[in-house]
C-alpha cells in the first residue's frame, strides 16, 4: 500500500512540476490581472463615452414584458451582446494593434541585421583564383605595354 502511496504522490508531483500545469496557472493569474485593466477601459473610458453620445449603454429594458410576477427582459442579451463588442473592441484597439505594430517593426529589424549580418563568404579557392587571375592580367598588360 506504501508503494501506491509514493507512485500516486510522485506521480502528483510530477504532475504538478510540469510545465503546462505552471504555464496554466500564470496564464489564469495574469488573465485575471489583465481582466481588471480591459475593465477599467471599457467601464472608465469607452462606456462614459457612448453614454456622452447616445445616453446609458444598457438595453434591459428594451422589449421587457412581465409574464405573472416575473419580468422578462430580452434586452439583458442585447447589453451583454454590446458589452462583450466593447471589450473585444478594447482589447482590439488597445492591446492586439500596438503589439502588432511592435511585432511588425521587431521582425524588420531582425530582417536587416540578418541580411546585414549574412554577407556572402568567399570561397578561398575562389578567393586564391581570383587573386592569380588577377595577377596574370597585370602581368600580360605590363607586357604588353613595354
Amino acid at each position: 500500500m506504501s508503494t501506491e502511496k509514493t507512485g500516486f504522490i510522485a506521480g502528483f508531483k510530477e504532475f504538478i512540476s510540469r510545465g503546462n500545469a505552471i504555464d496554466l496557472a500564470v496564464g489564469v493569474v495574469i488573465g485575471a490581472a489583465f481582466g481588471a485593466v480591459v475593465t477599467a477601459i471599457v467601464e472608465k473610458f469607452i462606456n462614459p463615452l457612448i453614454a456622452g453620445l447616445v445616453g446609458k449603454p444598457n438595453f434591459d429594458n428594451v422589449l421587457e414584458f412581465h409574464l405573472g410576477s416575473a419580468t422578462v427582459q430580452p434586452g439583458a442579451i442585447i447589453t451583454a451582446l454590446v458589452n462583450f463588442l466593447l471589450v473585444a473592441l478594447a482589447i482590439y484597439a488597445c492591446i492586439i494593434v500596438p503589439m502588432n505594430k511592435l511585432m511588425r517593426i521587431r521582425d524588420a529589424k531582425a530582417k536587416a541585421d540578418e541580411e546585414e549580418e549574412t554577407e556572402p563568404e568567399v570561397d578561398p579557392q575562389v578567393e586564391l583564383l581570383t587573386e592569380i587571375r588577377d595577377l596574370l592580367q597585370s602581368e600580360k598588360s605590363s607586357a604588353q605595354n613595354s
